[in-house]
């Protein structure tokens, strides 16, 4: 076993991990989704999902802790040494409880069963031994087991932590996508970082106010022009009774003066402006509005409501802060 090569030693997480996606088509498949109910079924009493394990599952346990958080299912770890010195008070009624132990017998845990059994809702267990006493006391009891362990003595919790790992991820995505969690609702939880800089939406990203280059029908085009170089976008929206009407970009004003030449300058914003301008809705992401500037090959977006008034504009240069570009 110690002469196993950093490759071979990969390769037996690897297997154990197609061993337990065997069994989440198999013989696991009901009782992963009665997991899936029970998280849901807290989630619509305000119940909260507890995660508790020690050592190595421990640390496993607070990373599904963050993956159910960030993924809309208010999640919390209870250390279990802690949890008889008062901690425990953290559980409540209409909790779930997911306990993490790869023995199924870990002392710190079993001390806690009488309490959880009594204060939450259902434990959940991820356990490698389905006849330990924390599996028989569990509600529902997913199999973690592995058919060794990934390391030089075989004994150090290697496989069966990584199984227990990609277990709760499927828990987590699995509740996520029951409850209908959206890229939207995932920005929400990620405002900062580059996942959140990434997910913003238009609304946070888009000029608006006086910021809003802006002109009326009737504007005449040497104000259009003022405007347009005052505001620095490169364009202007025009307005009819407080609704977008069109837009006159710097692409628009060297076309119309390479074609009526001095005579364009004559014209109003309204007979010299685009009319039905594409456009975004403040609350959609600004991969969104990318990808409508790409595909249109244009600089610029007018957002607007659904009255169609104009809320603001999003220009590509905005986006280069989101590290879309």
């Amino acid at each position: 076993m110690s002469d196993l090569t950093p490759a071979q030693l990969v390769r037996i997480e690897a297997d154990a991990l197609l061993q337990l996606a065997a069994r989440l088509e198999g013989p696991m498949a009901a009782d992963f989704e009665r997991a899936v109910d029970l998280i849901l079924q807290c989630g619509q009493t305000r119940g909260r999902i507890v995660l508790t394990g020690m050592g190595k599952s421990g640390i496993i346990a607070q990373k599904i802790v963050a993956t159910l958080s960030s993924t809309g299912s208010p999640a919390l770890f209870l250390h279990p040494a802690e949890a008889v010195h008062g901690d425990l008070g953290m559980v409540a009624r209409g909790d779930v409880i997911i306990a993490l132990s790869a023995s199924g017998e870990t002392e710190e845990i079993l001390r806690l069963l009488a309490t959880i059994k009594r204060i939450g809702d259902a434990l959940i267990s991820f356990c490698c031994n389905l006849k330990s006493t924390l599996a028989q006391a569990s509600d529902i009891a997913l199999d973690c087991s592995v058919a060794q362990e990934a390391c030089g003595i075989g004994v150090a919790p290697t496989a069966s932590t990584t199984t227990m790992l990609a277990l709760g991820d499927a828990l987590a995505i699995a509740v996520s996508l029951r409850k209908g969690f959206r890229a939207e609702d995932f920005a929400d939880l990620h405002p900062g970082g580059k996942l959140g800089k990434k997910l913003a939406r238009v609304s946070q990203l888009m000029h608006a106010g006086d910021a809003i280059p802006r002109v009326h029908l009737d504007t005449p085009m040497s104000q259009v022009i003022y405007e347009m170089s005052r505001k620095g976008l490169g364009m202007t929206t025009v307005e009819d009774a407080g609704k977008l009407a069109g837009i006159i970009s710097d692409g628009d004003l060297r076309r119309l003066l390479e074609r009526d030449g001095s005579k364009g300058l004559e014209k109003t914003a309204g007979e010299a402006m685009k009319r039905s301008p594409k456009t975004i809705h403040g609350d959609e992401l600004a991969v969104r509005a990318l990808s409508i500037m790409e595909e249109k090959k244009i600089t610029s977006l007018v957002v607007v409501d659904v009255s169609h008034r104009i809320e603001g504009v999003v220009h590509l240069h905005d986006l280069w802060e989101t590290e879309l570009i």
